[in-house]
């Protein structure tokens, strides 16, 4: 089996904001004195530093027997065909051509993904948009971990 794992960080231009975010706090402050400018670029700044790390945290990994996307773990037994997407293709899965009951796994700064066909007849879901930076090499895991069944 080919392991398979990534991180879909955020692009170093929303760090560039965090950093701005701290700097704007501190503005806002600087009438109170100068501790309160610097507890505001301390604070402004670390607490946007949070949000987009924490946006950026979210895994995919293929493991024995499941894909992991996020929260959702899924078993290779319940998912189909994959389809890579790129440029417009991705972008029309995500607007028009989404299905409200499907599972999307979306990062709107990641240009391609994969559409995975949930086959299990109880799940509702009829299948998985994932973004992705390395699409290719995920429909590769996954296509190795399923034969490895």
């Amino acid at each position: 089996m080919q392991p398979y794992e990534e991180r879909l960080t955020a692009p170093r231009s929303w760090w560039v904001i965090a950093a701005a975010l701290g700097v704007a706090l501190a503005l806002v402050m600087l009438p109170l004195g100068t501790l309160p400018m610097l507890g505001g670029l301390a604070g402004g700044g670390a607490l946007a530093a949070v949000a987009v790390s924490s946006y950026g945290s979210v895994r995919i990994r293929v493991i024995p027997g499941a894909l992991v996307a996020g929260d959702a773990k899924i078993p290779l037994e319940a998912l189909g065909e994959v389809e890579v997407l790129h440029g417009e293709e991705a972008r029309a899965w995500r607007t028009y051509k989404a299905d409200t009951r499907a599972f999307m796994l979306l990062r709107g700064y990641i240009p391609s993904a994969v559409r995975i066909e949930v086959t299990d007849p109880e799940d509702p879901t009829p299948y998985l948009y994932l973004s992705t930076r390395r699409p290719e090499r995920l429909a590769a895991a996954l296509s190795g971990a399923k034969r490895a069944l």
